[in-house]
């Protein structure tokens, strides 16, 4: 199977097992990583997800070989490896080792966060196979990281370690070679244990805030943020607190 998935205590963790190709995307992985996609959002009982790969490795990018054969990776709705341009209804968490290159960082760029081994190295390639980084490196590197951070690793094609870049912000977490996994899993448990209606509004205002007008932030805040106040979950927070136990969260 290209693609592994598993659901524990909410969380969802997804494996591209490609391991002799260094987890490199091809049309049946991309085709399976967009259902696993699709069950996480379907799946109330998942509330955040982590991506990885195996073997060492995040994700090479394209499968060259499987381009020359004429297989198409980026698919209709969901873009490059059925992952890039799908809508992720969950915070997800990508837990990297080894190399994260081309559609492989792009695919950790479309995650909320990252959490990476002090191995991993992460680079947008394309250019060095006249190739453009248009599955999302051209648009949400600038978002993510300084302009000029940005174009150096557009415009060179060469390969960071983990450290520059945590440096720079797009690192949330650095561990121990071979600790990315089971700490991107502890960081989804985390926000797992929280209330899914506040984590989902919170999420969308992250998002969307950054395109609002400064003198409209507080105003379309407050119109998508207010049925979370008069909410089931917004009553049991308080009540699991004042009775010191756990919340049983409900989403609504």
């Amino acid at each position: 199977m290209p693609v592994e998935f598993s659901v524990e205590d909410g969380v969802a963790v997804i494996i591209i097992n490609r391991p002799e190709a260094r987890n490199a995307i091809d049309r049946e992985t991309a085709l399976a990583l967009e259902s696993a996609v699709q069950r996480i959002n379907a799946e109330p009982d998942i509330r955040c997800a982590v991506i990885t790969g195996a073997g060492g490795h995040f994700c090479a990018g394209m499968d060259l070989k499987a381009f020359l054969r004429g297989e198409v990776m980026r698919l209709p709705g969901t873009g490059f490896a059925g992952f890039a341009q799908a809508v992720l209804d969950k915070p997800f968490i990508a837990a990297v080792e080894g190399y994260a290159l081309a559609g492989g960082f792009e695919i950790v760029l479309a995650c909320d966060m990252v959490v990476a081994s002090s191995s991993a190295r992460f680079g947008l390639t394309e250019v060095k196979r006249g190739l453009v980084a248009n599955a999302g490196g051209l648009v949400r590197l600038p978002r993510q990281l300084p302009i000029k951070l940005a174009s150096e690793l557009v415009l060179t094609g060469e390969i960071f370690p983990a450290e520059r870049l945590a440096a720079a912000g797009l690192v949330n977490r650095l561990v121990g070679e071979g600790e990315a996994l089971a700490e991107a899993v502890r960081l989804a448990q985390t926000i797992a244990a929280n209330g899914p209606l506040a984590v989902a509004i919170s999420r969308r205002v992250l998002k969307e805030g950054l395109e609002w007008p400064e003198a409209e932030l507080f105003e379309r805040q407050f119109q998508i943020t207010a049925p979370v106040f008069t909410s089931e979950d917004a009553r049991e927070g308080a009540a699991a607190f004042a009775e010191k136990r756990k919340p049983v969260w409900k989403g609504c």
